[in-house]
């Protein structure tokens, strides 16, 4: 039977590459959002060879040590999460978990020998994030709900000014069910789990479309990348004073395959298309610095991924209200669309360049950042299955002949962080030079943000806990 499992985590830092999970929790319901079974709320051991965000630590108050006394290892989480709670039929639910949570799941299971991706689709499985249907339920079907704003700064002016929010905690302040430990993960499940019987109640037609959209296929049908029709779209990427949402239409492919480049149509090209490559390739590029000037004018262009839950609807629902609500009037997107089809070379241009956005990044040669340079031969399937499946006895016996050379320092740095009894000799030296250069490499970053929270009042107990705990993985020289 069909169900939905919403989860939140906790962690070390921000990066899915270098970071750790320290708390894992969620709640499963019924697709009426009606409890089943009991919560889940795990820490996971933080390994010695991580040095958490100090901000991370202070933010959430778990420490290292604390993972240590009371967590579970990776393994086990990877165990128990495939085989409780990412069961067939499952739905994982979180807010702004696509983006977030959902990579470090990925990359937790790419370390211990798991699919990074099976959990999310395999056996009916699905997964939904509430971020931008909450967003989008705010700018185009708003009634019956409290929506809280905040106090900023206007980039351009430097005046103060309020835009809309939908930060969680805001959220349940505002409708009555405040989450009274904001940043542990079960506290945060719960609250999201009663946004979502808001949502429902108070919009259930706008639930039940976009909870019909969520998957790949059903997104294409409103979007029609091979036919492209202008759609309503709500990011993150577009600006709260017009609540996160505008019109834009498909003009050409993406960096995968599964996603496409947009244009929002609050612009026209005719303001752009004269633009040559170089200038093209300086505006699309430019570093977060250039961006923050406030005459800088970015190209309307961002990547609409048809697998990762964009909230989308067809233009139709744009109703006189919501126009004048994400300010956007339906003759302004006509003509924007005009433009757009007048000028198919330029656009051209620009996509060609768009799809070689990778090419400006520089490639990682670490194991653990490769996780995305492509799918492990189905040759080394079979061997990845009997890694995930062995003991530490089984381990230290095991010398599989990966044809995935990823997989080979892959399995090294699984063994000494999970097995650490399974190494050899040389496997131990390997692993703790390994962990000797790195730390060296990050130690001194780490003190220096720690003696800066000291010197701002921070919470000195968290303060020495982290300390304490570089003291007590960091190599004696």
């Amino acid at each position: 039977m069909r169900s939905f499992f919403f989860y939140d985590l906790e962690t070390s830092g921000l990066s899915a590459r270098h970071d750790r999970i320290m708390q894992f929790a969620g709640r499963r319901t019924t697709p009426e959002l009606e409890f089943c079974g009991d919560p889940v709320n795990v820490l996971i051991r933080l390994t010695d060879d991580i040095l958490p965000s100090p901000q991370a630590i202070l933010t959430t108050g778990i420490t290292p040590q604390s993972t240590q006394q009371d967590g579970i290892s990776e393994v086990e989480f990877c165990n128990m999460f495939l085989e409780q709670i990412a069961t067939p039929e499952t739905v994982m639910i979180g807010y702004n978990n696509v983006r977030f949570d959902d990579e470090f799941m990925r990359h937790t299971m790419w370390r211990n020998f798991h699919d990074p991706y099976e959990w999310a689709w395999a056996d009916g499985r699905g997964r939904w994030d509430l971020l931008d249907v909450t967003r989008m339920v705010r700018a185009l079907r708003p009634d019956g709900i409290i929506w809280p704003t905040k106090r900023t700064t206007d980039r351009a002016t430097g005046k103060m000014h309020e835009v809309p929010t939908v930060n969680l905690v805001d959220m349940a302040k505002s409708n009555g069910f405040e989450n009274q430990n904001a940043h542990d993960a079960l506290a945060d499940v719960n609250a999201l789990i009663n946004l979502a019987r808001l949502l429902r109640d108070k919009q259930p037609r706008m639930w039940e479309y976009l909870y019909s959209i969520r998957d790949r296929k059903s997104v294409a049908g409103v979007v029609k990348p091979n036919n492209p029709v202008p759609f309503i779209y709500t990011s993150g990427r577009y600006s709260s004073s017009n609540e996160k949402t505008t019109a834009a239409v498909i003009i050409g492919n993406g960096v995968s395959q599964t996603s496409h480049v947009v244009w929002d149509l609050r612009y026209s090209v005719n303001d752009f298309n004269d633009m040559a490559d170089d200038d093209i390739k300086g505006n699309l590029f430019a570093k977060h610095e250039v961006r923050q000037d406030p005459n800088f004018v970015a190209l309307p262009v961002k990547e609409i991924g048809l697998n990762k839950c964009p909230a989308v609807a067809p233009l139709g629902t744009l109703d006189e209200a919501s126009q004048q609500r994400i300010n956007l009037p339906l003759q302004q997107v006509t003509d924007n669309l005009r433009s757009v089809r007048d000028n198919h070379d330029f656009l051209s241009r620009l996509v060609a360049i768009w799809q070689h956005r990778r090419d400006n990044f520089v490639k990682s040669h670490d194991v653990e950042d490769q996780l995305y340079d492509g799918f492990a031969p189905q040759s080394d399937r079979t061997l990845i299955r009997l890694v995930a499946a062995a003991n530490e006895t089984d381990l230290a016996d095991m010398h599989p002949q990966f044809t995935d050379e990823r997989l080979t320092e892959l399995l090294l740095r699984y063994k000494a962080r999970q097995y650490p009894r399974s190494l050899s000799e040389a496997e131990q030296q390997q692993w703790e030079k390994y962990r000797t250069q790195k730390l060296a490499r990050e130690l001194p970053g780490y003190l220096q943000t720690l003696g800066a929270l000291a010197q701002h009042g921070a919470d000195d107990f968290l303060l020495q806990e982290m300390q304490l705990w570089a003291e007590s993985i960091v190599p004696a020289e």
